[in-house]
């Protein structure tokens, strides 16, 4: 069985596990339908003719009528329902993994994350990565998604593949530098991919000193 039957058989039991489940909600919620003519009253039985004591009697209504059913308590329903909730998430979460380790086996793994240091001299627009002289992402940041850098977040910007030997790679940013003037810079990095995942990290930073951005690959051994 290849990778994409694999991923396309446990998208498969994802669907049928959440179409099971609207359709046991969806049956739990649907009230009791009691049978048509149940609730009616049964009509009082006619006196027989020349009954005069009887005919004088006025008839009584029915005491037996069916009293209303009271509201179904929807508390396990809900309990059910949130099941439910959880154990689809864990499965998408667990399909997440099983294709990422079908796509990128931990043998030919290679990723890069992107972290900054920054503030005063740069403010990010755009990132490419080149691996062997290949464009893999070109990444465009929002305003927020550039903020949450700075507060010390890390993305990780490429997840591929690649055999075992030796590669480069570059990146190119672009932004606004100091002064808020266009700004254009690149890193470059030759390193060698054993078997194993490799790791590496795009970082920018503040150069106090000069007064300029600082861009930098570290290589995670």
């Amino acid at each position: 069985m290849n990778r994409s039957h694999k991923i396309w058989t446990a998208w498969l039991v994802v669907v049928a596990i959440t179409a099971m489940a609207v359709t046991h909600v969806a049956m739990a919620a649907a009230p009791n339908a009691s049978p048509p003519g149940t609730d009616a009253i049964a009509p009082a039985t006619p006196a027989p003719a020349g009954d005069a004591t009887a005919a004088a009697e006025p008839t009584e209504p029915a005491t037996d009528a069916q009293a209303p059913v009271a509201a179904p308590d929807t508390r396990a329903l809900d309990e059910e329902i949130q099941s439910i909730k959880k154990d689809v998430v864990d499965l998408n979460r667990d399909l997440f993994v099983l294709e990422e380790e079908l796509l990128f086996p931990a043998n030919t793994q290679v990723a890069v994350f992107l972290s900054m240091d920054v503030g005063e001299f740069f403010a990010l627009d755009t990132v490419e990565l080149r691996v062997d002289d290949k464009q893999v992402t070109k990444y465009l940041y929002t305003p927020r998604e550039a903020e949450a850098l700075l507060k010390g977040g890390v993305q990780r910007l490429y997840l591929g593949n690649l055999r075992v030997g030796n590669h480069e790679l570059v990146a190119l940013f672009t932004g606004k530098g100091p002064n808020g003037q266009d700004y254009s810079r690149g890193a470059q990095l030759k390193f060698e991919k054993a078997v194993g995942a490799k790791y590496l990290e795009l970082k920018i930073s503040d150069r106090q000193r000069k007064r300029q951005p600082e861009f930098e690959i570290k290589d995670w051994e």
